[in-house]
């Protein structure tokens, strides 16, 4: 069975010299040029347990990414380390030609309060949002990895998935290889939406069972990279050249 990162490779048009690779505290960025455009790609810096052990090295060609092709960093995303994978999904991004006519600038936090009014919602990744929901759905069940006050842990997900009426998948778990089976668990009528800067822009998302996908466009690339170098979380960077867009498909 092919993998869906291996789908969104497979419908990326061309290729493209790669400018910038910038892997900051919180976020990865990776700026091409295409048809003398620079695009930037975001995606969540992702780091496994093994990252700070002596001898390990998590971006195996730390200083010579630059030389390599975006294709061949999108490629990364099927990395056995998580960083590398990351990288892979800014390429992906930086990549992607957005149809931005069939996008609006939308916060997935609105939809999902509007659509789990009175209903049970399971958000997979601990969102700022969060706590400003539970007055205004029905049921919230939040399932992390690193689980924190009120979360479940994510092993939870087969258990509480299927009574969910709208799930709400964070787009790292296309970088940790998640994606499918938490898909596969959601009930045929849930509303379900992938969120979060790493989100890829595309309509092939849709044949996967998702109705909703809440990413960004970067609009000022080198505010961006100097933010992301400096240890900047998403809101900081939202506030300077960051669009949230959504793209609805069909079914939503």
């Amino acid at each position: 069975m092919v993998s869906t990162t291996a789908e969104l490779l497979g419908v990326l048009s061309g290729d493209a010299a790669v400018q910038e690779v910038r892997i900051g505290a919180f976020w990865t960025a990776v700026v091409i040029e295409r048809r003398g455009h620079r695009r930037c790609g975001l995606a969540s810096a992702l780091r496994g347990q093994d990252h700070h052990q002596h001898g390990h090295h998590p971006v195996r060609d730390a200083g010579r990414l630059a030389d390599r092709s975006a294709l061949e960093l999108a490629g990364l995303i099927h990395s056995d380390s998580l960083l590398e994978a990351s990288i892979g999904m800014a390429a992906i991004n930086a990549l992607l030609e957005v149809d931005e006519a069939i996008c609006v600038e939308l916060n997935a936090a609105d939809v999902i309060q509007e659509r789990g009014e009175s209903r049970a919602v399971a958000i997979v990744g601990h969102f700022p949002f969060i706590e400003g929901l539970r007055t205004h759905v029905g049921q919230l069940w939040v399932l992390e990895l690193s689980p924190g006050p009120g979360d479940l842990p994510a092993e939870d997900a087969p258990e509480i998935i299927p009574q969910a009426d709208v799930v709400a998948i964070s787009s790292t778990t296309l970088i940790n290889g998640t994606f499918e089976g938490l898909v596969a668990l959601c009930r045929p009528d849930a509303y379900v939406l992938l969120l979060g800067p790493s989100t890829p822009l595309s309509p092939l998302l849709f044949d996967h069972g998702v109705q909703l996908l809440s990413g960004t466009l970067v609009d000022d690339v080198d505010s961006v990279l100097r933010l992301v170098s400096q240890g900047a979380s998403f809101r900081q960077i939202h506030r300077h050249g960051v669009r949230l867009v959504t793209m609805a498909g069909a079914k939503s």
